[in-house]
């Protein structure tokens, strides 16, 4: 989609930190808003900082509720018409030891991280068929590079990692297009997660580390959301699958790789079963992205 102008994108967690940087980048671009957030307060600050505008709407939505999620949609498309970009972003920052983590607490990470965005597409993709679109999921350099210390957060956010790779295999031919984005350190409000937990997930073990979390941000010196919201639009311009925020995670990413590729047994391939499977030992997508990605390398 390299013409954004006058599209209408949906973005859930967008009244503050990454989201919100998304919305004000979108708004740069002509593109008409809906900003979605649990947080009634942070849809009020959003709506100062932004100010009046008839091109935002404002809406308060739990992610996991899938009911709201419908009614969500229907405002709107009630307000905008049609939603061509939907941005998956909302999410939560629970992190703390493995050994001290309980169900409620993977329970509600894995209700927001991974169902908030199963149900972003549940909703938005049949109302999206038939024309021109895109998705966006919000994973995390954690899931590229897990470190002790947030096994259920690196666990949701790789999830993510899995479904948009997939989603772009599926929705290639329907002119929808998928970019995962991977962002490393930015100012939000994930250190403010012990605000958001619900009554229903109250047992947790990582109530210390979230009161600890809930005194600053985790890491100083982040990359501003505005420019991670710059860089999304330019992502969905470039049909862009991966979306990496931060150089500096380069090489460990290329790490990893190089240590996935030491799992396969030795020895030559044997070409002549795989032919009988039925399906390509590659991802053709995959290579498209390559060559895409290198023919925009020589042209700028």
């Amino acid at each position: 989609m390299q013409h954004l102008a006058g599209e209408t994108a949906f973005i859930t967690g967008g009244a503050s930190g990454i989201g919100l940087g998304m919305a004000r980048a979108f708004l740069e671009a002509g593109v008409r808003v809906v900003v979605a957030d649990v947080r009634q307060d942070h849809l009020d600050t959003a709506a100062t900082q932004i100010g009046p505008s008839p091109d935002v709407l404002f809406l308060q939505l739990d992610v996991t509720n899938r009911t709201a999620f419908e009614n969500a949609a229907d405002a709107a498309e009630a307000r905008f018409g049609n939603v061509s970009i939907l941005c998956n972003n909302a999410g939560v920052g629970v992190i703390g030891d493995i050994r001290s983590t309980r169900y409620a607490d993977w329970d509600w990470i894995l209700a927001v991280n991974v169902g908030g965005v199963v149900n972003g597409v549940q909703t938005f993709l049949p109302r999206m068929l038939g024309r021109p679109g895109h998705i966006v999921n919000t994973s995390s350099i954690g899931a590229m590079l897990p470190m002790p210390g947030a096994t259920g957060y690196i666990t949701s956010k790789a999830a993510v990692i899995g479904l948009s790779e997939a989603l772009l295999s599926e929705l290639a031919d329907e002119g929808i297009g998928v970019t995962l984005f991977i962002p490393g350190p930015t100012e939000t409000n994930i250190h403010e997660v012990a605000k958001l937990r619900p009554a229903a997930y109250a047992d947790t073990g990582l109530s210390e580390m979230e009161n600890r979390l809930a005194q600053g941000p985790i890491i100083p010196n982040g990359l501003q959301p505005l420019e991670a919201g710059r860089m999304v639009v330019q992502a969905i311009r470039n049909d862009q699958l991966y979306l990496f925020t931060h150089n500096q995670f380069r090489q460990g990413v290329a790490e990893r790789f190089e240590a996935i590729m030491t799992g396969f047994p030795p020895g030559p391939v044997d070409e002549a079963t795989a032919a009988t499977w039925g399906y390509p030992t590659y991802n053709h997508q995959f290579r498209k992205i390559v060559a895409g990605a290198a023919a925009r390398g020589s042209t700028e």
